[in-house]
């Protein structure tokens, strides 16, 4: 989930965050990775945004992934394939403190092969960087502070100060999902009020993939208990058939995986019938 907000946030605040990666408001548009092969590496957190000049490639990470070298390599290869006079930039971005050797990582070896790019730890960065960029606000209680609390109602009042009412509900949506990796959820919600973040676009995509997520599951289990149940239907009519042509209960249980005791269940079915 957090992953998908920095997403949300970083294709609908691209100039924040080429003003925050590259230094400069560079205008950026969005590159699909299945424009660079026909079978893209599944990453939700994968972010391809281009100029004319220059493709940025940012992943968002909530934990370490030892994964991560070998996918900027593949995918600076796939965009030199597509764009080869095109620079590249690869920044992944680590929401989650950690004290893992993995989130230090920042490239990749094989033999003679080497590739290198950037990373950058969130719980390092000064907060000031995000104050000042309504789309990197909700970065700002992930940065380097020792009290996020506070942090996140100066993330609150800056939000208040944004005049565009959607984009006031999407930051403080971002602002108190993200706030989760740090806070409780008491704190949150005395900080931010639960209506404003229910309002917000991102908000309803949220629900709206919860709600698939629950029915796709929901559909699944049905399916597999549908399935148990036939199967087991199957095993006790096979051990019934077996027992009244007078199999022993110990080859009944071999052949159907059935215990004894439930076999003789079945056993006094029959007598009883």
């Amino acid at each position: 989930m957090y992953d998908n907000i920095c997403k949300f946030i970083a294709e609908n605040f691209k100039d924040d965050l080429a003003t925050w990666l590259l230094g400069s408001p560079i205008k950026l548009t969005e590159l699909s990775p299945t424009e660079l092969s026909s079978e893209p590496i599944r990453a939700d957190s994968l972010i391809l945004l281009q100029s004319d000049d220059l493709v940025l490639h940012t992943e968002f990470q909530t934990d370490p992934d030892e994964d991560i070298p070998f996918r900027m390599l593949d995918y600076r290869v796939r965009v030199y394939r597509r764009f080869p006079n095109k620079e590249m930039r690869q920044v992944v971005i680590y929401l989650r403190k950690t004290s893992s050797a993995l989130v230090s990582e920042n490239s990749f070896r094989l033999n003679n092969t080497y590739h290198q790019f950037e990373v950058i730890r969130l719980w390092e960065q000064p907060t000031d960087i995000f104050m000042s960029t309504p789309g990197l606000l909700p970065f700002a209680v992930l940065s380097q502070t020792n009290d996020p609390t506070m942090v996140l109602t100066q993330v609150a009042k800056a939000v208040e100060a944004i005049s565009d009412r959607q984009l006031q509900r999407n930051i403080a949506a971002a602002s108190g999902i993200l706030a989760g990796l740090v806070l409780n959820k008491n704190v949150i919600n005395k900080i931010f009020r639960s209506e404003i973040m229910r309002e917000s676009v991102i908000y309803q995509q949220i629900l709206e993939e919860g709600e698939a997520k629950g029915k796709a599951e929901g559909k699944a289990e049905g399916k597999a208990e549908g399935k148990a149940e036939g199967k087991a239907e199957t095993t006790r009519k096979l051990a019934l058939n077996l027992l009244r042509i007078g199999m022993s209960l110990e080859q009944i249980a071999e052949v159907t995986e059935l215990s004894i005791e439930q076999i003789q269940v079945l056993q006094q079915e029959i007598q009883k019938s």
